[in-house]
């Protein structure tokens, strides 16, 4: 495809959702209100979502995947905006970022298109959707800059509209939740801009490309250390790394169900990127000191969130469903960290495979759950598990597939998407790179080997709980429950088919993020 139209059709990928959110907040003119003007700003956001999902399936297709392209910049457009700080509207996606930019797109979409039959209760449809525009705008910019403080405005961009999804439209505790979400973050963020404008004035650049070009050449040593230590500090809390994870839990519970999809989607992988975008290539002598911490801190939280889920599962702890969801998270999130820690090929891509089955995983785990309050009134584990609960085999057999489905996913069964970014972040932890305590990461792998089973026995838990209930069959008076309509197929369809495909044929995605990551440890070359 002809290099200007990639450049416009990722332009306009950033640009438009924000477009969007503008014209939501104006009255739909006369002809298109449908039955009332709330049904017609719900259809401008799924249209919005819609036509940015269309573009950046347009920009894969027209991405060059041969031989060395994913290592190269592509649809790059760079204009001077503020000469003074040398700020630069630089753009460009490549095989590390191609991914996760169509990713969100299409978790953005899918939320527009369930919120679209399914409203969250709370104030004006008009306001939620020009805030999902917003928050998609931002996710969408953060993966697409090339600029340090330009990737920090895109990684704030994101805090406000989700401060108010969760506070406005979410459920039981929203206000104290997302008053947590907006400290941790932006307590991390203003450490991590220190260590940002430490890196560009160190430097003499903002620009990604270049500072990963250099490799940290222009970086001492100690001013590498420094860097890594902020920014890994900002990028830990929005990943989440234990300890750093407390605001995740409350946010989730509390959220709507587009915010849990985006936050556990979108959001988490973008703590994540910064690892590999910005601090793997630029501070390569830092990560190098802080990598076995690293690796500590996920397999810790791999151990921990696998321990919570399984308190939050056992009869009687009343247990909320979307919590222990949340609480996988730290432990999947965990293998993420463990695989960039390694500071190998093997581990990155490990890491990045990852990033994106968690997304389609969870995100998936997520809608159902949301289902599953909207037809009982309840997450509460026992309450779905009691005897006037769910029992989805018997009441809504499609239904209790999926979540059989996506919790064998999630378990990491081979096949389907979870399963290879774990075992290639832990592959890459029996052998990492040159300089690295070998025996100190056999013991990380060791660790996070006991957590995949630890992961198996509370997934499994929670299915035979929520899928066949609590006690004896002759005690069981279950409600009827609607079974999968129409529109959850269409919204969850595309998960279920990515996280097969992603498990049957890893290597497209693998096959696209090597050669970036291949030249973002090298440096350039």
């Amino acid at each position: 495809m002809n290099h200007t139209v990639m450049q416009l059709v990722l332009a306009a990928i950033v640009v438009l959702p924000l477009l969007g959110a503008v014209a939501a907040l104006f009255p739909a003119p006369p002809g298109l209100k449908g039955k009332s003007p709330d049904q017609a700003v719900l259809r401008h956001g799924v249209t919005v979502t819609g036509a940015v999902f269309v573009l950046s399936v347009v920009l894969a297709a027209g991405f060059d995947y041969d031989a060395d392209g994913p290592a190269t910049m592509q649809a790059e457009s760079d204009v001077s905006w503020i000469p003074a700080l040398g700020i630069r509207l630089h753009l460009g996606v490549d095989g590390v970022s191609l991914p996760l930019l169509v990713l969100t797109a299409l978790l953005t979409f899918l939320c527009a298109v369930y919120g679209y039959f399914v409203m969250p209760a709370g104030p004006s449809p008009r306001a939620f959707v020009a805030l999902l525009l917003v928050l998609e705008g931002g996710m969408l910019a953060a993966f697409a800059v090339l600029n340090l403080l330009l990737f920090f405005l895109a990684f704030e961009m994101v805090l406000i509209p989700m401060y108010f999804l969760i506070a406005r439209w979410g459920g039981a505790g929203r206000g104290p939740a997302a008053w947590k979400f907006i400290l941790y973050t932006l307590l991390g963020s203003v450490v991590m801009l220190l260590g940002l404008l430490l890196v560009g004035f160190q430097g003499g650049t903002f620009d990604m490309v270049a500072l990963a070009t250099d490799n940290g050449a222009n970086l001492s040593h100690t001013t590498q250390l420094i860097a890594v230590l902020a920014i890994g500090a900002g990028l830990a809390v929005k990943t989440p790394m234990w300890p750093l994870h407390s605001w995740l839990p409350d946010a989730h519970t509390a959220a709507p169900t587009a915010g849990s999809v985006l936050l556990a989607g979108v959001l988490l992988k973008m703590g994540t990127y910064g690892f590999v975008r910005v601090l793997l290539p630029i501070a390569p002598d830092g990560m190098e000191t802080y990598a076995p911490y690293l690796a500590a801190f996920g397999v810790t939280g791999i151990l921990y969130g696998s321990l919570a889920c399984l308190a939050l599962a056992r009869t009687g702890a009343r247990g909320d469903l979307k919590r222990l969801i949340a609480y996988s998270s730290v432990g999947h999130m965990g293998f993420v960290l463990l695989g960039i820690s390694t500071l190998t090929p093997t581990g990155v891509n490990g890491a990045l495979f990852a990033n994106v089955a968690h997304g389609l995983i969870t995100g998936l785990l997520f809608f159902l759950v949301g289902a599953l309050k909207e037809r009982t009134g309840t997450t509460d584990l026992d309450a779905l598990a009691g005897r006037t609960g769910a029992a989805l085999y018997g009441s809504a057999p499609r239904l209790g597939a999926l979540l059989a489905f996506g919790a064998v996913a999630s378990l990491g069964l081979p096949g389907l998407a979870g399963f290879w970014g774990e075992m290639l972040a832990m592959f890459a932890a029996y052998d990492p790179a040159a300089g690295l305590s070998r025996p100190a990461y056999l013991v990380c792998m060791a660790v996070a080997g006991f957590g995949t089973l630890l992961t198996a026995a509370y997934l499994l838990v929670v299915v035979r709980r929520v899928c066949m209930g609590d006690g004896t069959p002759g005690e069981r008076a279950r409600p009827a429950l609607a079974d999968v309509r129409r529109y959850e197929i269409a919204a969850w369809s595309p998960l279920v088919t990515l996280t097969v495909l992603a498990g049957l044929w890893p290597a497209a995605l693998l096959g696209l993020t090597d050669p970036a990551v291949q030249k973002l440890l090298a440096g350039g070359s």
